[in-house]
């Protein structure tokens, strides 16, 4: 197959397996993932294409073999992420470990991005300067970051009264400056 026919053959099918994917995948960037991978096997075994009409369907088996494959290395990804959980849990500091659910709601309610700068500085133990270097980016980025998650995560305390009225929660150390 030519590579103009391939374009046409391209032009042809795209929505046909892209519709095939979607219905398939938990999200439309997943379908053209898989739609775009299809292709691609389809132009490496283009000689294998069959030519009597039955293209279409060929394609199909191709983008079940492709969704196959990505749910195989989904699931491997995901036993991996767990065998090496079990083998690293990260046990924390004595005086942040707590049961009280307002805690673990509170950090649930902030941003990704908050929620990972307090626990790796509060549970990872992680010093401003390390975790500029764990993220790539200066430690007086981090510091304000920090300082703004901090403040949310109180916040979010707060908003569901973990204290009695009036208390000040802070609990929080005080930081070491990462200045000289």
């Amino acid at each position: 197959m030519t590579e103009d026919a391939f374009r046409d053959f391209f032009a042809a099918y795209f929505q046909h397996v892209w519709y095939f994917a979607v219905r398939r995948t938990r999200a439309p960037a997943d379908a053209d993932d898989v739609t775009s991978e299809t292709f691609a096997v389809a132009w490496r075994r283009r000689a294998d294409i069959p030519r009597d009409g039955g293209d279409r369907l060929w394609l199909f088996g191709v983008a079940r073999n492709v969704l196959a494959n990505s749910r195989r290395r989904a699931d491997r990804q995901d036993r991996l992420r767990d065998r090496m959980a079990a083998m690293n849990e990260p046990t924390p500091p004595m005086e942040y470990e707590t049961e009280d659910p307002a805690v673990w709601q509170a950090l649930a309610a902030l941003t990704e991005e908050h929620r990972d700068l307090l626990l790796m500085r509060f549970w990872n133990g992680l010093e401003v300067a390390d975790i500029a270097t764990v993220l790539g980016i200066r430690a007086s980025l981090v510091s304000s970051r920090l300082h703004k998650a901090k403040e949310r995560f109180r916040g979010e305390l707060r908003r569901r009264d973990r204290g009695a009225a009036g208390e000040v929660i802070d609990d929080f150390p005080t930081e070491r400056s990462t200045r000289p």
